[in-house]
């Protein structure tokens, strides 16, 4: 259906005024000194606001030009123009209602000297502020820092800590001189060469004519200091209304005291219960020192409190209230009228629901918000637009976003939450143009590059058909490999000239060529000169991909949200190629994707769209400050998460500025507080708490936050509910789909026959989120592929360690996953502990110490453990108190044991012949020791929490392979033909009610013997006839621990989005 568009008028009744309560008509008939006004979350703030200028302007005490409305968003800005607007006339001449920063690069516009203002300052965006710094440190000599900075001044992370110390050091109020003066008298020699670096930053940024936020505030405030200046503005603006003041920092304040003298006309509007600001530089305590900082001659300042709220009901507020009770109050205001500003009244015409809940994983707890958003729009009938799902970190939005959008929850998240270069759809573009600036200058193209590429969405090619165009190259010159191939036809077009092809394999070739054609003419316009944006343009509507995002737009659901999407972020990136080229006068295509890959922190989006998509907003709780939803889930409330009480003392010292420490641990807990508070209090209808609560105690905890919410009544009646488990099965059509699709092993004719004329329905929709219904997209009914290039050469013997061929015979799918594709997880702190107890027993080893001195070995754990990232302090302390313990443990049994060691950490490689195939069985040998006839033992040391079951020893595949491997000479140049003569597993961890808890267990095996062949041959035989014929099957026996267990298809547990189900 096409778009249709109107031009409507807009209507110029002015809007009724809205109904005030006793302490809104207060604030609006308020004349004199400055005010405070304490407005809670929803007590009609803005509205106040709003009414408070329409009063003065409809008396005629005012005129539009004298009222000053200052806030900290382009959004509540806007809001407050427009609903000002609305309460007069069409034809009434507009408030200023500005941020401070606009406010302030207009007062630098205004009255700048004009012999040395040449024309208006570009402001830099957070991300090109943080380009700037690192491209200024890049060209520092390392020597001239201070030797504790000099390992850090490459990183990125010091760009961000400089940048934060600036932000710091304007809010403030400080200067570079300041900052020499304070290095001095504290004897700080890094920030001594910071002054110099800040400096140097502002005169390269004033050559360039380029100015950044936490300066405007500034430049603005000394501009105040001219008299004339002042008297000037303190006769234009004769009431100047301040919106959320909790947020103003030290230099803000300085710059109302001196555009108010004092305070006349001054009303500020504020809650310093949620000021959560703090990490920016505002002043959490400003807003209780007000009385104190304002005040005119004959009219001191005087404080107000809104006392009824219309957001939410009595059940909200009750927990709103919980939550905010062990808030603290420090400062000089009237504790009367604090209690009164707390003490607020609900006039919601509803009573409200609050649920707190905890679940067994962090999957569960994802996929139950995803239930409840789906029975809330499907069974109550609300608009995904009406939710939220807020978190602490931005680090969960996608983890979260992973899991509801498949879930059929369509999701938005705010383009400023990630930097522009992470948006899928600027790398794919950003990948085209990089790949065009290599044709142009005659560079080759990486093959993992040109995959991208062809896979991408300019090309659209998936594995199958860039497969098919590899085969078809691959018949005229079979010397080279595919990818290579491939990628040289991208820079020669005339490479796929292949004749006739069958039509799948033509289709493809012939998007490769039309993709291959694009990246030449886009290198021709660089060739020309052609600036970055117009470059860009020819890669943008050279391909379908435009039309694809509008059918996939037009056709709604999951689809138009990804679309909404993938066009906000390819605008923002021409609108920031425009910038560029405004700005720096021809930059060229590679400084511009240096320049765009280097800003690595989100931005504050001046181009988003304006129609917010049909979607439930994901977003972090100090974002979602100022909004507000029927129902709002707050998500991932985790203790040492949620409050983050983590230290945040900076590199360069930067808190300390103002003479002061870092924030207490209770200031830090007070400020997480007030966050959980915003949070909370941003839901009207529904509030859902969630949180994990895993069974261990070394897994994830509820929040303090959460307990007091369930210990005030706010969770299930029956608290044995908690944690809960994953949804039996999620209410989405995709579940819908999976458990039709099970009942094709019905035994029920009837049954079956019914499941797949439903199945047939719904793929004949051809929905997004229905395509699993179809047998075309059923993993099991589609044949094996064969990869073109066998794994391991077929030339070469198999090399299998001992941890490989247990890998393999247990389940060859995860052997695979790990091994080959690399796709397990970064080592753990779990692995750097058994690293580090294995390192010192090895060092007892060497050094030929008979009785090990415990002590030295502590100083050296205690020297190394620091180095181990582990997800909390006391689990820190926990798992260095039982490696202190494994290492005793260890001593105990080398004094006790009666063998001689002749090695430890001994490498080996020994090649042997089984049925043909050579294999190479290679590893380290944590010890070898020779008992008293002569024979040779092998000792594995372990570390694990789950040692195997006794009876599992005699067949170990790990300790079968040392032995199979001493069989065939491993350790003849330590004990040349020393017969094996069994091995051991140690475990240095003590097992929970172990009779003997201060000696490691032993795990023996016997030595090879009998007349029956040792069992590690099979196992080594089998390793490699699985790895010669690639079929890596799944084995659902070990599974308990396997970090593949979500996308295993021997699992019948469903999981969400997944199309095997």
């Amino acid at each position: 259906m096409p778009l249709e568009y109107r031009v409507v008028a807009p209507d110029d009744t002015p809007a009724i005024a809205p109904r005030l309560d006793a302490s809104q008509q207060a604030v609006v008939d308020h004349r004199g000194g400055p005010l405070l006004v304490l407005a809670g979350p929803g007590t009609g703030k803005t509205t106040t606001i709003v009414e408070v200028v329409v009063d003065r302007l409809e008396r005629g005490e005012l005129s539009p030009d004298e009222v000053l409305v200052l806030t900290f968003s382009r959004k509540a800005a806007e809001e407050l123009r427009a609903r000002i607007g609305a309460r007069r006339t069409a034809t009434a001449s507009a408030v200023s209602a500005l941020t401070f920063h606009s406010f302030c690069y207009a007062l630098v516009r205004e009255f700048s000297d004009p012999e040395t203002y040449a024309a208006p300052a570009d402001l830099l965006t957070a991300p090109e502020r943080d380009a700037v710094i690192t491209e200024l440190l890049a060209g520092h000599d390392i020597a001239s820092w201070p030797a504790a900075l000099r390992e850090a001044l490459r990183t990125r992370g010091f760009a961000a800590e400089i940048d934060g110390f600036m932000s710091r050091l304007a809010a403030e109020g400080l200067t570079v001189d300041d900052l020499r003066q304070l290095a001095a008298e504290r004897e700080r020699p890094d920030w001594s060469r910071l002054a110099d670096a800040i400096e140097e930053y502002e005169q390269v940024t004033a050559l360039a004519n380029l100015a950044d936020y936490s300066t405007l505030v500034t430049s603005a405030r000394r501009m105040l200091d001219d008299p004339r200046i002042a008297a000037e503005l303190r006769r234009r603006f004769r009431l100047v209304v301040v919106d959320e003041y909790q947020d103003t920092d030290p230099m803000q304040v300085d710059l109302l005291h001196a555009l108010t003298g004092g305070g006349q006309g001054l009303i500020a509007v504020g809650d310093h219960d949620q000021a959560i600001y703090g990490f920016r530089g505002a002043d959490p305590t400003g807003i209780l020192r007000f009385t104190d900082q304002f005040g005119v001659p004959g009219a001191g300042a005087e404080v107000m409190a809104l006392r009824v709220t219309r957001r939410f009901g009595p059940r909200v507020l009750a927990a709103a209230q919980t939550v905010l009770g062990g808030v603290g109050h420090p400062g000089s205001l009237d504790p009367q009228v604090l209690r009164r500003h707390r003490e607020v009244a609900s006039e919601a015409p509803y009573e409200g629901e609050v649920v707190v809940e905890t679940y067994a994983s962090a999957t569960a707890e994802a996929e139950h918000i995803a239930e409840v958003l789906r029975h809330a729009h499907l069974e109550d009938g609300w608009a995904w637009s009406q939710m939220a799902v807020l978190v602490r970190s931005g680090s969960d939005l996608s983890r979260l976003q992973r899991v509801l959008v498949p879930a059929g929850v369509p999701v938005e998240v705010a383009g400023d939450e990630v930097p522009l270069v992470a948006e899928p759809a600027v790398r794919a573009l950003l990948s085209a143009l990089e790949a065009a600036d290599l044709v142009a200058r005659g560079f080759p193209l990486d093959p993992e590059h040109a995959q991208t590429l062809l896979t991408g969405p300019l090309a659209g090619l998936d594995a199958p058909a860039l497969r098919r165009v590899g085969r078809a190259l691959r018949r005229r010159t079979p010397d080279r490999r595919s990818p290579e191939l491939i990628a040289d036809a991208l820079l020669d077009p005339a490479m796929l000239g292949l004749g006739r092809l069958e039509p799948a394999t033509a289709e493809a070739v012939e998007l490769t060529r039309r993709l291959a054609a694009l990246l030449r003419r886009a290198a021709r316009q660089i060739e020309q000169g052609e600036p970055p944006e117009q470059v860009l343009w020819t890669l943008w509507d050279g391909t379908g991909w435009p039309s694809r995002l509008l059918g996939q737009w037009e056709e709604g659901g999951e689809g138009r949200l990804a679309a909404d999407r993938d066009l906000d972020a390819v605008v923002a990136l021409f609108h920031h190629a425009a910038r560029g080229e405004q700005r720096k006068r021809r930059m060229g295509v590679a400084n511009f994707i240096a320049d765009l890959r280097a800003q690595q922190i989100p931005a504050d989006q001046l181009v988003v769209s304006q129609m917010r998509p049909a979607a439930v907003r994901l977003m972090t709780a100090h974002r979602a400050k100022g909004l507000e939803w029927p129902l709002v889930v707050v998500s991932g409330v985790q203790e040492e998460r949620w409050p983050d009480l983590r230290f945040r003392g900076s590199l360069l010292g930067a808190e300390n500025l103002a003479g002061a420490h870092a924030s207490e641990r209770a200031e830090r807990l007070r400020e997480e507080r007030r966050l959980f508070y915003v949070a909370c209090t941003r839901a009207s209808r529904r509030l859902l708490v969630t949180a994990v609560e895993t069974p261990t105690d070394d897994g994830d905890q509820p929040s303090r936050f959460v307990r007091e919410l369930l210990a005030a009544g706010f969770g299930p009646q029956d608290r044995s509910e908690l944690p809960r488990a994953r949804p039996h099965r999620p209410l989405s059509l995709r579940a819908v789909i999976a458990q039709l699709r099970r009942y094709g092993d019905a035994t029920d004719p009837a049954l079956r026959s019914e499941a797949a004329a439903m199945l047939a329905e719904i793929a004949r929709h051809d929905l997004r989120s229905g395509r699993a219904a179809h047998p075309d997209r059923w993993w099991g009914v589609r044949e094996l592929t064969v990869n073109e290039e066998p794994i391991k050469d077929t030339e070469s013997a198999l090399g299998l360690s001992g941890s490989t061929v247990g890998d393999i015979t247990s389940c060859s799918l995860k052997w695979f996953l790990s091994r080959e594709v690399r796709g397990s997880r970064a080592s753990s702190a779990a692995q750097g502990f058994g690293l580090i107890v294995h390192a010192l027993a090895a060092d007892i080893v060497r050094r030929g110490e008979d009785a090990p001195d415990v002590e030295a070995m502590m100083d050296h754990l205690d020297a190394v453990w620091g180095r181990l990232d582990f997800a909390a302090p006391w689990i820190s302390e926990r798992e260095k108190g039982a490696a202190r313990e494994a290492l005793v443990r260890f001593a105990r049994w080398h004094v006790a044991n009666p063998r001689r060691v002749i090695a430890a950490e001994h490498e080996f490689s020994v090649e042997l012949e089984l049925d043909g195939e050579r294999a190479v069985l290679r590893g380290s040998m944590d010890r070898v020791e020779l008992d008293a006839d002569g024979r040779v033992h092998v000792v594995d040391l372990k570390t694990s929490k789950n040692p195997p079951r006794g009876a599992d020893v005699a067949e170990h595949p790990q300790l079968g392979v040392y032995q199979l491997a001493v069989q065939h000479g491993a350790v003849d140049d330590l004990a040349p033909g020393a017969p094996a003569g069994g091995a051991e597993l140690v475990q240095l961890r003590a097992a929970a009610g172990a009779k003997h808890p201060d000696d490691p267990k032993v795990q023996p095996q016997d030595a090879p013997g009998g007349d029956e062949p040792f069992f590690a041959v099979d196992l080594v035989r089998t390793s490699v006839e699985t790895m010669r014929s690639e079929r890596f099957a799944a084995m659902p026996q070990t599974c308990s621990f396997c970090e593949f267990e979500t996308v295993c298809p021997a699992k019948s547990t469903f999981t969400v989005g997944g199309e095997g189900a």
